[in-house]
C-alpha cells in the first residue's frame, strides 16, 4: 500500500474495517522484461524510505509466474552483504568497503545455502565475502549462529526493492516498487504513483536499497489490475527480481514482504500463504469508467468491505472500484509496502503487494496496520500486465459481456457462483451459449464463488483470451469455451 498525505495535514475520517492499502508518510518532491540473473549474483532484501533516507535496490529476475508510528530513525553506518555480478552500481560512492572475518563469512554462506538448497560454490554464488558500508544499511547478520531462511531470502529480495517518492503540488506520499531490468523498468501499483488517482503527471524520485537517488517517468499504468510501471532516468546495473510461478503456489508455503512500510526501507516482513483462488473489490479513484460497464455487479449488492487506506487522517472517497484476483499473507504488510515484493522460500517473487484488511473504523482518527491479513497480485498477472505496459505503454483486459451478480443472493439460491443477470448480444458470453439465470462456478480453472470472483479472473487476462468456463443451468453442468473481448478503458 502507498502512504499518501497532503501536506497541508487536514484531518479526516479513515476507511476501515476492509482490507486497505496502508497509509503512506508524507515526503517531499519527490510482465516486466524479467532477466533471469547470472549464475552467482546476489540480492539483499527490500527497503522502504523514509522522508529524507534511502530506499530498497532491485533483484535478478526469471519469468513466472497498525496504526503507523513515524519513527524517526537514523541511518547507521554497518557492514552489510553486497550483491556482485547482475549489479554493477552497489555500493555508494566513496564510501569505504573491507572484508568481513571468517565467521561472518560463514554465517552468511549459511544464509545462501538456505535459499539454495545446498552449502559451497551455490552459497558462495549468492553471497558475496565482502561489505560495503551504506546509509541506510541493507540486510545485517550479527550472529552468525542463527542465520535463518528469513536472512537469506532478504538478502536475494532486498536490492531489487525501492522506495518510491511521489509529489504533486500540495500531496505527496511514499511506496514501494520492484525492479525489473538492469536499466531501471520497476513495477508498482498505480495507487502509488498516482496518489490514487489524484494525479496524472507527479514527480517521482526512487530510492534503491543502497541509498541512490534516481528520477523516474511513469512509463504506463493500470487502474484495472492497479499495476504501473515506471522507468529510472539512466539507470544501470541494478538487480532484476526474479519471477516466480504464482500458480505454482500452496496454502502454507513462506513467504517475505518485503518495502517502506512507514517510510521505513528495506524492511523484510515473514508469513505463510494464507489463502489462494481469492479475490476482492477495492474502492479506486483510479479505476477507469469502462469497468463499471457490463461485467460488474450491479448496484444494490452492498458495499465492498474492502479499501485502499492512505492514513493520516485521510478519508477515500472513491465511486468507483475495481475486482482483482490476490493471494492472501499473513506476512504484514503496512502503509508504504504497496508495490512492493512478496517473495517465497526461494527469494523469488510470487506477488505484488497492494491492500490489507483493517478493523479501524470509517470514523478512526488513526490509520490502519497490519492485522495478518495482507493481499498481492499474483506474479503471473504482474508479468503479463508490466511486459504490456512496458511494450506498448498500457495493458489489455478480458471482458466476458455479460451483467453478473452473486448467486448466493438471488431468491431461493441453493449454490454459490456468478448469476448471469444479462449478456449482451453478440457478445463473448452470448457466443459461448451463456444466458440469463446460468450460474457459473468455474472460469480459467479457477472456482467461483460470486460476481467478484469472475470479474477478476476475466480481467486478469489479456482481451481475446480464450479461456475455459463451467456454469450450471437447471441443474445441469455445462463446460464452454469463451473468446473474451476487449474492457474499454
Amino acid at each position: 500500500m502507498s502512504e499518501n498525505v497532503p501536506t497541508s495535514n487536514d484531518p479526516h475520517g479513515s476507511a476501515g474495517d476492509e482490507p486497505q492499502r496502508p497509509p503512506v508518510p508524507a515526503q517531499p518532491a519527490a510482465d516486466a522484461a524479467a532477466t533471469t540473473p547470472a549464475e552467482g549474483s546476489a540480492a539483499p532484501a527490500p527497503a522502504s524510505t523514509p522522508t529524507q533516507s534511502a530506499a530498497p535496490a532491485p533483484a535478478a529476475a526469471s519469468t513466472p509466474a497498525a496504526a503507523p508510528q513515524h519513527a524517526a530513525t537514523t541511518p547507521h553506518h554497518t557492514a552489510t552483504a553486497t550483491a556482485h555480478g547482475a549489479a554493477t552500481d552497489q555500493g555508494s560512492q566513496g564510501q569505504p568497503s573491507g572484508r568481513i572475518g571468517a565467521g561472518k563469512v560463514v554465517g552468511i554462506m549459511v544464509a545462501a545455502a538456505l535459499v539454495g538448497g545446498a552449502a559451497g560454490a551455490a552459497g558462495a554464488s549468492l553471497f558475496p565475502q565482502s561489505v560495503v558500508t551504506t546509509s541506510p544499511s541493507t540486510v545485517i547478520v550479527n550472529n552468525t549462529d542463527s542465520v535463518n531462511q528469513t536472512t537469506a531470502i532478504a538478502a536475494k529480495v532486498v536490492p531489487s526493492v525501492v522506495t518510491i517518492s511521489v509529489s504533486s503540488g500540495s500531496s505527496g506520499g511514499t511506496g514501494s516498487g520492484v525492479v525489473l531490468t538492469a536499466d531501471g523498468y520497476v513495477v508498482t501499483n498505480t495507487h502509488v504513483v498516482t496518489l490514487d488517482g489524484q494525479v496524472a503527471d507527479p514527480e517521482l524520485t526512487v530510492t534503491t536499497s543502497d541509498g541512490k537517488l534516481y528520477s523516474a517517468e511513469i512509463v504506463g499504468t493500470d487502474p484495472t489490475y492497479d499495476l504501473a510501471v515506471i522507468k529510472l532516468t539512466d539507470a544501470s546495473g541494478l538487480t532484476p527480481i526474479e519471477f516466480a510461478d504464482s500458480t505454482k503456489l500452496n496454502v502454507g508455503d513462506q513467504t517475505a514482504a518485503v518495502g517502506a512500510p512507514l517510510g521505513l526501507p528495506n524492511t523484510v516482513t515473514a508469513g505463510i500463504v494464507s489463502a489462494l483462488n481469492r479475490s476482492i473489490q477495492i474502492a479506486s479513484s483510479a479505476a477507469p469508467e469502462g469497468d463499471s460497464q457490463e461485467d460488474s455487479p450491479q448496484q444494490g449488492q452492498g458495499d465492498s468491505p474492502f479499501r485502499f487506506d492512505f492514513g493520516q487522517g485521510q478519508q477515500q472517497s472513491a465511486t468507483r472500484s475495481i475486482s482483482i484476483a490476490v493471494i492472501q499473507t499473513d506476512a504484514a504488510i503496512n502503509p508504504g509496502n504497496s508495490g512492493g515484493a512478496l517473495a517465497n522460500g526461494d527469494g523469488k517473487l510470487i506477488g505484488i503487494n497492494v491492500a490489507i484488511a483493517s478493523t479501524g473504523g470509517a470514523s478512526s482518527a488513526s490509520p490502519a496496520g497490519s492485522i495478518g491479513v495482507g493481499f498481492s497480485i499474483p506474479s503471473v498477472i504482474v508479468k503479463r500486465i508490466s511486459d504490456e505496459i512496458i511494450e506498448n505503454g498500457k495493458a489489455t483486459h478480458g471482458l466476458l459481456g455479460a451483467i453478473v451478480g452473486d448467486a448466493a443472493a438471488q431468491p431461493n439460491s441453493t449454490m454459490l457462483g456468478a448469476y448471469i443477470i444479462e449478456v449482451t448480444s453478440g457478445g463473448p458470453a452470448d457466443a459461448a451459449g451463456l444466458k440469463k439465470g446460468d450460474v457459473v462456478t468455474s472460469f480459467n480453472g479457477f472456482p467461483v464463488t460470486d460476481a467478484t470472483d469472475l470479474i477478476a479472473q476475466v480481467r486478469a487476462l489479456a482481451a481475446g483470451s480464450t479461456a475455459p468456463i463451467v456454469y450450471v443451468r437447471d441443474g445441469k453442468t455445462i463446460s464452454a469455451e469463451v473468446t473474451l473481448g476487449s474492457l474499454t478503458q
